[in-house]
């Protein structure tokens, strides 16, 4: 039913990538076997962080959170996507678009306090070496990591009530492989002038405090880095919080280049692109930046799957 140029929306179209139409069966194995080796990766880093009791500490218990995360940000968006190209099945219900365009922002969310309380870790653990265990203990831990999650679902509960509640125009139709919220918003015919206000308060209460304390946090890792006399120690200090680094920048990095690029150099492609590289790079990154770097997870993995096949 129409009212003038208001539609009632019941459904929503994914065009996905159909302007590639030649290229929908190779896309869909590559996105099938990326989803296959995030989830292969993501866990692995879940089984040998439970398995071995050398890795109960904060620093894995965090990561172990974060794989979670990972595995369910990249179930929100991938296997739908594997549907479109698949099958054809463009078509999304209202609700459940809703419902996406809400656990991508419960993801964004939680990740980014996530990596904040790991950045936290790192600091104690290079800045206080001595008060560690103290500090970062198990009620601490699983505190935030609660904290984490509650927090995580809560904060975008604002900005899809203000979703579910526009108005769209004539077209239904979303030029993206998923429901981007900035999609939509060009959908609306209603004023979403409150939407990004709240969206503002969001950012500056939520993800610029995050920012601020995981770079805090770093400041004084580095300058307690530089601290240290011997080139061996620096390098061995280092090392425990290069991965958490690496990831923290492929996190903010991505995340800046999908949302705070200036709208002039912005187009649906690019667009696209981005959002893929923020879906689909850091949860397959993650787990490979975290074997790769980190001598004891790698001896985790060998030593439980050795004792595998073993056995």
């Amino acid at each position: 039913m129409a009212i003038g140029n208001i539609t009632t929306v019941t459904e929503f179209i994914i065009l996905g990538f159909s302007e590639h139409q030649d290229l929908q069966i190779p896309l869909s194995f590559l996105f099938l076997l990326i989803y296959l080796i995030i989830l292969m990766g993501n866990l692995t880093i879940i089984a040998v962080t439970c398995l071995d009791p050398h890795l109960h500490n904060p620093m894995y218990f965090f990561l172990c959170n974060l794989s979670m995360l990972d595995i369910s940000y990249t179930s929100i968006t991938l296997p739908k996507l594997l549907d479109i190209l698949l099958r054809k099945k463009r078509a999304i219900p209202k609700n459940g678009c809703f419902a996406q365009v809400y656990f991508l922002m419960v993801s964004m969310c939680e990740e980014l306090l996530l990596l904040t309380a790991m950045a936290y870790d790192r600091y104690v653990a290079i800045c206080h070496p001595l008060r560690y265990s103290v500090v970062m203990n198990l009620r601490l831990c699983v505190l935030m990591a609660t904290g984490t999650w509650i927090l995580g679902f809560l904060d975008p509960v604002g900005l899809i009530y203000h979703f579910s509640h526009f108005s769209y125009c004539e077209s239904n139709e979303i030029n993206h492989f998923f429901c981007d919220p900035s999609a939509l918003l060009k959908l609306s015919c209603t004023n979403t002038s409150t939407f990004n206000y709240v969206t503002y308060i969001l950012a500056v209460f939520v993800a610029l405090p995050c920012f601020i304390l995981t770079l805090a946090s770093y400041v004084y890792i580095i300058s307690a880095i530089l601290r240290i006399r011997s080139t061996e120690g620096r390098c061995k200090a280092f090392s425990t919080c290069s991965s958490h680094l690496t990831v923290v920048i492929l996190f903010y990095g991505t995340t800046a280049s999908l949302y705070v690029r200036p709208t002039s150099m912005q187009s649906v492609d690019q667009n696209k692109f981005f959002a893929l590289l923020y879906n689909v790079l850091i949860p397959l990154f993650n787990p490979i930046i975290y074997s790769l770097k980190n001598k004891q997870v790698k001896e985790a993995i060998r030593k439980v799957f050795l004792q595998k096949l073993i056995y």
